[in-house]
């Protein structure tokens, strides 16, 4: 299922508006890392298209 996620950095506030594929409750949008390093402090939202 193609889903909207947004992805919102806690350390700089950084927002990312991308699209994934939910699978078996796995959300796959191939995002690693925000600008500032951050690759573990997120608010995920998502939203179906």
């Amino acid at each position: 299922m193609r889903i909207k996620v947004t992805i919102v950095c806690r350390q700089c506030g950084e927002r990312f508006i991308l699209r994934g594929k939910k699978d078996r409750g796995r959300i796959e949008t191939g995002f690693k890392q925000c600008l500032c390093n951050n690759k573990n402090l997120f608010d995920i939202e998502e939203l179906p298209i």
